[in-house]
């Protein structure tokens, strides 16, 4: 997840976490991201459930 953001609401679904942040505009913005080394996965949303729906079918291709 983004260095620059402060996360809350930070799950872990399998190897994927999804945080809930702000945005530069004060909007909030939804971050799956997937914690295996070399995987590379990770994509911002406009809401929570598309995030976590994405952490739940992401396949991993490190693991």
């Amino acid at each position: 997840m983004s260095a620059n953001r402060r996360f809350r609401f930070v799950t872990r679904i399998g190897p994927v976490q999804v945080g809930t942040s702000y945005d530069g505009r004060g909007r909030e913005k939804h971050t799956a991201a997937c914690t295996a080394p070399r995987c590379g996965f990770s994509a911002d949303y406009d809401s929570r459930a598309g995030a976590e729906l994405a952490a739940r079918t992401h396949r991993c291709p490190v693991r």
